[in-house]
């Protein structure tokens, strides 16, 4: 995935967010969904917000930035602790 195509994933995650977020607000949906989904979106907005640090670490140091590679949740989630 190269970056531009992991900053499009992201602007989508972000959109999907707000949609939640008023389709909420609209009666559209319950609050556990809406919960449970955006819990969801912000793990994967990690993950790819990790592989694009990634990448542009790689680029910098002139490693390939194509061999960098998505990390799982629990990891990238895990760095807060």
């Amino acid at each position: 995935m190269r970056d531009n195509d992991i900053l499009t994933r992201i602007g989508e995650l972000v959109d999907e967010e707000r949609d939640l977020r008023e389709r909420l607000a609209n009666g559209q949906l319950s609050s556990d969904e809406e919960h449970e989904r955006i819990r969801t979106l912000e793990q994967n907005l990690d993950q790819c917000w990790d592989l694009l640090r990634q990448r542009r670490a790689k680029r910098q140091v002139g490693d390939n930035p194509d061999n960098a590679e998505a990390r799982p949740v629990t990891e990238v989630e895990g760095y807060r602790q």
